[in-house]
């Protein structure tokens, strides 16, 4: 009968010690998986800020502002527009 009882004493305690790793595993799982959601909400909210700062700075005033200032472009018009004409070759030295 005691060695009944020491097996058995035996398997509760390995039972009790396996029981203890694996609740803390779970719960180191679950903290990592807390952080992990936490930052991919915050790369979200990054990617979301950085979309409307995209679109701020591609409007078409702030594009013909920066165009002008930075590089003096200017506003194409019939006046500046010079247009060129090929001249068509001859029929029978046509491309390939």
């Amino acid at each position: 009968m005691t060695r009944l009882n020491l097996v058995l004493l035996v398997a509760v305690l390995f039972s009790a010690l396996y029981l203890v790793r694996t609740q803390y595993e779970s719960r180191r799982l679950y903290v990592e998986l807390e952080k992990t959601a936490a930052l991919s909400r915050k790369l979200e909210t990054d990617r979301e800020r950085l979309q409307v700062e995209k679109r701020a700075q591609a409007t078409p005033l702030r594009v013909e502002q920066i165009s002008k200032d930075r590089l003096q472009m200017r506003t194409a018009t019939p006046a500046i527009t010079a247009y060129v004409r090929y001249k068509q070759p001859p029929a029978g030295e046509g491309a390939p």
